[in-house]
């Protein structure tokens, strides 16, 4: 036998050798295809780019047949679906605040009389600007939708001019939108690594035990676990306002105390998730691929990339037990737009919730697996 077919052989033994020993441990097998089929199936439908729904506010101050057609026109567009119709923007202003519509489109009172003179018509439209691709999108949409419906009507385009507005991010640069959600964004990942590697670090150093034999309760140990992740988390948060505020010049117009608020609930919620990881790995090898497999679907499912409300149905649902969801709607909500307490107090629930279910649940696994 030749030295190269000789070479071939061995080559092919190890490799058959590593391959069995990769699906001989039911754990590997799961590893090996669970995370691809979550994240193909979560790819698939929750990196959703196409703006499958665009709620909006309409306001209609001219109330004659030539707006009530346009507005008609709009409404009958894919994906456009009218919230309200308020008499004034006051109205209209809480829904876009809350999130609830994308975009305030406004028909002047004087719409049909212009057109009847030849003139050209202004209709107004404010965009949400927390998501500056998804404001510019919106704004294009609503530009050919108006396009099309001067064309049909006057035979001439523009009969009507687009008077557009961003709120919250004027001139819609992705930076206002996207330093804000990073500082939960940075906190949740660090604050998911340490945590989760705190329990797992003295499993494989082997100073676990050492650490059950201490006068400390169980307990105690777990909450010194959570301190110094939270503590982390805070700290880089709060280099990563720093760096928006006063490097790029981002504007800040919330209340700074409420921000840190938000950012602390969010952290016990993040660090209850990262030790209960932690409590039922082994060593840090298990963690790392238990994080892999959370994080990312986490990421996908908060926001931060496509919108919550283009993805299915059952996806929606699944994020309330998502707390970066709700951190980076808040966080966005207080840094852009200056939210109050009260008024982001509905995404402290869902992280609350999570950190009521996870830290005990942490605890049980630590004292059952110790």
């Amino acid at each position: 036998m030749s030295q190269f077919a000789l070479f071939c052989r061995h080559v092919a033994f190890l490799a058959q050798k590593e391959m069995r020993s990769l699906v001989k441990d039911p754990r590997m097998r799961v590893q090996l295809v669970v995370p691809v089929l979550i994240m193909g199936f979560l790819f698939g439908y929750a990196a959703n780019y196409n703006i499958e729904d665009i709620p909006y506010v309409a306001i209609d101050a001219s109330h004659t047949a030539a707006s009530t057609d346009f507005l008609a026109h709009v409404e009958g567009a894919p994906a456009f679906h009218c919230v309200a119709a308020p008499g004034n923007i006051d109205a209209a202003k809480d829904l876009l605040d809350t999130g609830e519509a994308l975009a305030i489109l406004t028909v002047p009172e004087t719409f049909e009389r212009q057109l009847a003179a030849g003139e050209t018509a202004p209709v107004q439209v404010i965009a949400d600007g927390r998501n500056p691709a998804l404001a510019g999108m919106i704004e294009r949409y609503i530009a050919r939708i108006a396009a099309d419906w001067s064309a049909a009507q006057s035979g001439r385009t523009p009969a009507i001019t687009l008077e557009t507005r961003t709120w919250y991010n004027p001139n819609q640069l992705s930076r206002w939108t996207f330093l804000p959600s990073f500082l939960a964004m940075i906190a949740f990942v660090q604050v998911m690594m340490l945590a989760g590697m705190s329990i797992a670090r003295e499993r494989e150093q082997g100073t676990f035990d050492q650490l059950l034999v201490t006068p400390l309760s169980k307990t105690a140990i777990l909450i010194g676990k959570a301190i110094p992740p939270v503590a982390v988390g805070l700290f880089q948060a709060m280099c990563v306002f720093l760096i928006a505020r006063f490097w790029f010049g981002v504007p800040f117009a919330g209340n700074f105390a409420t921000l840190m608020l938000t950012l602390f609930l969010f952290m016990v919620s993040t660090t209850g998730v990262g030790l209960s990881i932690s409590s039922i790995s082994r060593n840090m090898q298990q963690v790392l691929v238990y994080l892999l497999v959370l994080m990312i679907p986490m990421v996908l499912l908060s926001g931060l990339v496509t919108p919550v409300r283009n993805m299915p149905a059952a996806l929606q649902v699944a994020t309330y037990a998502d707390p970066l969801r709700f951190a980076i709607d808040a966080v966005r909500r207080i840094y852009l737009e200056g939210a109050t307490l009260g008024e982001i107090a509905p995404d402290f629930l869902p992280m609350l919730g999570v950190a009521a279910v996870t830290m005990p649940l942490s605890g049980w696994l630590f004292r059952r697996r110790s």
